[in-house]
């Protein structure tokens, strides 16, 4: 049950993202909730891969290059469903920052915990 919410809650929050920034376009709900799950087994399946491959760099930028790939997933799910259109890579870079902050606050407030 609680995956189910949280996968509402980051649907919501995606959905949420477009009046915060124009660069981002988010067609319908259901393409949110779609664009939230893909984005999720992105973060859970291939995330890590690169952020493992990457080490050198991420260590060299003291972490920054973590900002790099989240913004080239999330830009890459842009391209790939359908109804969801990011602008380029530092539209995917600021979506991908609001979009971590949306999600944690709203499961902050509707969960009601830590949910981090």
């Amino acid at each position: 049950m609680r995956l189910l919410l949280v996968w509402l809650i980051n649907a919501a929050a995606l959905f949420a993202l477009p009046y915060l920034m124009s660069s981002i376009r988010v067609d319908s709900f259901i393409t949110a909730l779609i664009a939230a799950l893909v984005l999720g087994l992105v973060n859970t399946f291939i995330r890590p891969l690169l952020v493992l491959l990457t080490l050198p760099a991420t260590l060299l930028t003291l972490g920054l290059f973590i900002f790099v790939i989240n913004g080239l997933l999330f830009w890459f799910v842009g391209t790939s469903v359908e109804g969801f259109h990011v602008g380029g890579f530092w539209s995917a870079v600021g979506g991908a920052i609001l979009y971590s902050i949306l999600s944690w606050a709203l499961s902050v407030i509707l969960l009601g915990d830590n949910a981090g």
